[in-house]
């Protein structure tokens, strides 16, 4: 029996069937998109809620007194609490359940679904946690937003890559790390204001429900993907959605001719999605990468510093208002650069990118690991001069914008594009559970970390940083301008996963 993976045919470029920039497009694209903005709020907003201090003394005293015991410039343990990074961490345990959850109820009821309940349930858990009186009911409503963040990582970027001209697809899909962007530039001004009184907490928290009614009304008004709608046997429907989007100069004939066949050779399979990728040769590059994409995007370092720099701002010596600023700063650099990529990720491909970045941000993690390390010691007794702790702010808002041009972007474009219809919502799923997952191992390690290996702490994300460009350099085959019912084409050129391209050629050949 044929397996599901569709072979392309080797002998041309894959066509694009004319798809234009339609104003459908954008504004369809932009809608879905937004759905990163639940996540953006949430990273941007807990770090600083961290280091305010009614929040402290209401729910973690243990942490506001190693402050006051704290020598000066001996900060690097302080805010090592467990009860303290659960507040985090929380989220992304319950994220990581929901998005394997998702994956099932994507292929059962559609992107748009999912959307609309995850936009649901992180509204209920703002609610939640902007109204808390102790730690369990903070808990539970970091849950609740973490099943809304679960549902919206696993659908949003399939529903943008679905939907999105293949010439335009990386621009459109990267619209999910922007949205994210602009959630944390959004968190990051609400917490320096919020700061300034006593219920501000209160206020950063429970705001979390405005990005939610974002997502959630405005994928009421959304159309599932083509792809979707094919795969539920809304054939119809899905060449009415591909009307729309894709303008009338388009071959909406032929692309859905090409859906339609992705999705007859997809239920050839009998076997499951996970089961597919787990055992059988030919799927080994989609494993290789559903794994391989959300390890390396958190071993970026990224997510930590965050969540984090302001307590990392704090531990070098800045003030709280000053911290939070910083924070400001970091996601405004990171949106400036997340714009300029989307401008350029269609034109110089998506390895051109990784490169740049990669080296972008080994420079400035070693910096960072250099400068703490020489200004304020292996035992945090020094305090590090002010020259120096701006120094530490510059080469972090250089990693940020290494992070924004490549990683960023790229994290969340790639997953998206590379799986073929009959095990896409289980890659997304396995990526952003994998991702998830990973997320709550570091933010409930990473406090430890600066308190146990102080700035070699940095360098260890540097060394990883230079691991993965290592890896994206020769494993990762260009998909700009490739028509998903196509990607199979560029996997079959690789010089290294054309071997199991063959193999996908004589299981269907049987």
């Amino acid at each position: 029996m044929a397996g599901g993976v569709v072979v392309a045919n080797d002998d041309g470029p894959a066509t694009d069937h004319g798809g234009r920039l339609t104003f459908s497009v954008i504004i369809t694209c932009l809608v879905g998109a937004s759905g990163g903005l639940i996540f953006g709020y949430d990273i941007g907003i807990s770090g600083g809620v961290s280091t305010m201090e009614p929040f402290l003394k209401r729910f973690f005293p243990g942490v506001l007194k190693r402050m006051a015991e704290a020598k000066p410039g001996n900060e690097y343990c302080v805010y090592d609490s467990q009860a303290l990074t659960a507040f985090t961490s929380s989220l992304y345990v319950a994220g990581l359940v929901a998005s394997l959850v998702a994956s099932r109820v994507t292929r059962a009821m559609g992107r748009q679904a999912v959307m609309v309940m995850g936009g649901a349930l992180f509204f209920a858990g703002g609610a939640v946690t902007g109204a808390a009186v102790n730690i369990a009911m903070l808990i539970v409503g970091r849950m609740l937003l973490g099943f809304g963040v679960g549902f919206t990582n696993q659908a949003a970027p399939l529903f943008l890559a679905e939907m999105a001209p293949p010439r335009w697809r990386g621009s459109l899909t990267a619209g999910f790390q922007f949205f994210l962007a602009v959630g944390v530039v959004i968190a990051t001004v609400t917490n320096y204001f919020a700061s300034r009184v006593p219920w501000g907490w209160r206020l950063s928290l429970g705001l979390a429900g405005a990005p939610a009614f974002v997502i959630f009304l405005g994928a009421l008004f959304l159309t599932d993907t083509p792809s979707s709608l094919v795969m539920r046997g809304h054939t119809g429907r899905a060449r009415a959605a591909l009307l729309r989007v894709r303008g009338p100069g388009a071959d909406v004939e032929a692309e859905l001719k090409g859906i339609v066949s992705s999705v007859e050779a997809a239920r050839q399979g009998e076997d499951g999605a996970f089961r597919r990728m787990a055992t059988r040769r030919e799927y080994r590059p989609y494993l290789v990468f559903a794994v391989a994409m959300p390890m390396f995007f958190q071993l970026t370092g990224v997510i930590v510093i965050s969540f984090f720099s302001p307590l990392v701002f704090r531990t070098i010596g800045f003030g709280s208002n000053a911290a939070l600023m910083g924070n400001v700063i970091l996601g405004a650099v990171n949106l400036v650069c997340l714009m300029l990529s989307t401008l350029v990720i269609d034109r110089y491909g998506r390895r051109v990118l990784f490169m740049v970045g990669g080296v972008i941000m080994i420079i400035a993690q070693v910096g960072v690991a250099w400068i703490m390390g020489a200004q304020v010691g292996k035992n945090g007794s020094a305090a590090m001069a002010r020259p120096y702790a701006v120094a530490v702010v510059v080469f972090t808002c250089l990693h940020t914008a290494g992070f924004g041009c490549s990683w960023g972007p790229l994290g969340w474009v790639v997953p998206g594009e590379i799986f073929p219809v009959d095990i896409r919502s289980a890659g997304q799923a396995m990526n952003a559970s994998i991702g998830l997952g990973l997320t709550f191992v570091q933010t409930q390690s990473f406090l430890a970390m600066l308190c146990r290996f102080r700035y070699a702490t940095f360098a260890y994300y540097a060394a990883w940083v230079a691991v993965m460009t290592v890896f994206i350099a020769v494993f990762l085959p260009e998909t700009k301008g490739v028509p998903l019912e196509s990607m199979a084409t560029v996997w079959a050129r690789h010089w290294y996963w054309k071997r199991f391209a063959q193999d996908q050629g004589k299981g269907t050949e049987t």
